[in-house]
């Protein structure tokens, strides 16, 4: 009878089912393109293996909403949700917020608190790389080339001499923590420099003053399985705007993506080790994507994003096709590295 009831248990245990919020949502100006993530995340978890549930973000309301459209509050206390006296609690969390408070650390060190496991990076690395001035610092520790920058904030005094005294135009202006684009500018006449200012602080307190590189746009996405890091074929972006910017980057005629890039081999093979060591460096976890420009002079970083579109029409699903790995086996990869 023991016997029968350790195998009945250790049966029991084979086939339930891992509980996974998909959170999407937050605070910021990519609310919607994570929304977007957050629906194709719910759409190719396997059912099989997980009990997916989406959990939204906005502002200080966390909330579920089962499929009869009834919404559930969750209890930030724990982190769970209480659906008709039933308490569900999560085994991971598949994190699908693109900016605040997703991708800057902050759900991250709430998650650690609570020892619940989630599938990006951990939280100091994503701050310092969601902060893009640090960022590119610390990657230019690496013999990496970067682009000559400024940081201001609200309380810098600055006047357009002394800034195009330290980085000639064209130039872009770009909010120093954010992503998708979002109040970025490219400027390429000395009347057009305080506006693109004013843009960047609606955004963002801080603001980054960037030289422009000229060349070709190039990204890469690493991740990792069972200890072995997975190199994705790198992309290359085609913008038919004067950058990637918002719109070209969701507006499918406005650019175009080459999985695989048609690039030099030198430079294909550069970007993957580069990418594949800023991961390890930068303590990387989950799938990132690593953005480059190249030109006749080397490979220049430009930033990394620790959780990057994940629609079906976003850049790391189209490189993980070209790979030969469908979005369900990406996304259970996620999930089973999270897991302890």
């Amino acid at each position: 009878m023991p016997y029968l009831f350790c195998v009945y248990i250790c049966f029991k245990l084979w086939i339930m089912k891992f509980n996974i919020a998909v959170m999407s949502g937050g605070n910021s100006g990519e609310f919607d393109i994570s929304v977007q993530s957050g629906e194709v995340v719910l759409k190719y978890l396997d059912p099989n293996k997980f009990k997916v549930y989406p959990i939204m973000l906005k502002g200080t309301e966390w909330y579920y909403t089962c499929k009869n459209n009834s919404s559930y509050m969750v209890d930030k206390n724990d982190f769970t949700v209480d659906v008709n006296g039933g308490k569900i609690k999560f085994d991971c969390v598949f994190i699908a917020i693109h900016g605040t408070p997703g991708e800057d650390g902050k759900l991250q060190g709430y998650f650690d608190m609570l020892n619940i496991p989630y599938t990006s990076c951990d939280h100091a690395t994503s701050a310092l790389t969601f902060n893009k001035y640090f960022c590119t610092k610390f990657v230019s520790n690496f013999n990496v080339k970067t682009a000559k920058s400024i940081v201001l904030n609200k309380s810098s005094k600055f006047d357009i001499d002394s800034i195009q005294n330290k980085l000639s135009l064209p130039l872009f202006v770009k909010p120093n923590n954010g992503g998708s684009s979002v109040g970025i500018s490219k400027v390429n006449k000395p009347e057009h420099l305080q506006a693109a200012i004013k843009k960047a602080f609606n955004e963002d307190d801080e603001i980054l003053l960037e030289g422009f590189i000229k060349g070709r746009e190039i990204t890469c996405g690493v991740l990792q399985h069972k200890g072995e890091i997975i190199i994705l074929p790198v992309a290359e972006i085609i913008s038919k705007n004067e950058f990637f910017d918002f719109e070209a980057k969701y507006e499918p005629t406005l650019a175009n993506e080459v999985v695989p890039a048609k690039i030099p081999t030198e430079i294909e093979k550069e970007c993957k080790e580069t990418s594949s060591r800023l991961y390890e460096e930068l303590n990387c976890k989950g799938v990132v994507r690593f953005d480059y420009i190249f030109n006749d002079d080397g490979l220049y970083f430009l930033e990394v994003n620790t959780i990057p579109g994940l629609t079906e029409a976003s850049i790391v699903p189209k490189m993980a096709k070209s790979y030969g790995m469908t979005l369900t086996e990406l996304f259970g990869i996620l999930v089973e590295e999270a897991l302890p």
